[in-house]
């Protein structure tokens, strides 16, 4: 039997590990920033919705607060989820970077594509998520979604009192800057190397992957794929919503 008559192999499985342990301090005083609702319905709901719509995604991990994993398993069990997509819910760390270790330890070995999601961004469209697994299936060990600023952007020398006048060190072209959105996609080999190498603050994951050496693309982010931080972003978030109601006819 020649290979051109071997059957192809199945796609890489796909999972997505979500952290919601943060508590959003600049939202303000109350719930964690993932349950904080958007139009009566939890942010992480929301986020969890937004990845389980990709039909690659067959698996979503869902990192809770190291004291929260049952509230938040009692969450994703109250609200309607696609039924072809599992949902795991496993306790977070104390940092970020923790959380997310322990929710690609919590992923069975068959699933070698990992996203990485920001509960905070939970109206990211179905079609970024598919472009970022696509282009981790063509080959590149992690993939971001980003756009291009709107705004100049100036570097400057932090002032010691907030609110003091800060000097401009250089004005970076604009052309060739990003600003980085998520999910985040990962050759799921490169980014468990990352976590287990690469130590210190690091912003996102894609930034650990880079460390290594490893190439990190972009894809073409998305304006709804914002990241709700401040209460004037729960007001935008709202807008989106019922502008996506009005457009649905429902």
């Amino acid at each position: 039997m020649s290979d051109d008559s071997l059957p192809a192999p199945p796609p890489a499985r796909t999972a997505a590990v979500i952290p919601a342990a943060g508590r959003g301090v600049r939202l303000g005083p109350g719930a964690p920033k993932a349950l904080r609702t958007l139009n009566g319905t939890p942010m992480l709901i929301h986020a969890v919705r937004a990845l389980a719509a990709s039909r690659a995604v067959s698996l979503v991990v869902v990192v809770a607060p190291p004291d929260g994993a049952a509230e938040v398993k009692s969450l994703l069990d109250a609200h309607a989820l696609p039924e072809r997509t599992d949902f795991v819910v496993v306790p977070g760390g104390g940092t970020r970077q923790e959380s997310v270790r322990l929710g690609l330890e919590a992923l069975p070995p068959e699933y070698r594509i990992v996203l990485v999601h920001d509960a905070a961004r939970p109206l990211v469209p179905v079609d970024t998520v598919d472009a970022v697994i696509e282009a981790v299936r063509e080959g590149a060990p992690a993939v971001v979604p980003a756009l291009p600023l709107a705004d100049t952007v100036k570097e400057v020398e932090p002032a010691g009192t907030p609110g003091d006048p800060e000097p401009v060190l250089s004005t970076p072209s604009r052309a060739r800057l990003r600003a980085v959105q998520t999910p985040q996609g990962f050759d799921r080999e490169a980014l468990v190397r990352a976590h287990a190498s690469v130590t210190g603050e690091v912003t996102d994951d894609a930034s650990m992957v880079e460390q290594l050496g490893e190439r990190v693309v972009v894809v073409p982010g998305h304006e709804e794929a914002f990241k709700v931080t401040r209460p004037l972003d729960l007001v935008l978030a709202e807008a989106v919503l019922a502008r996506r109601r009005l457009n649905d006819g429902f």
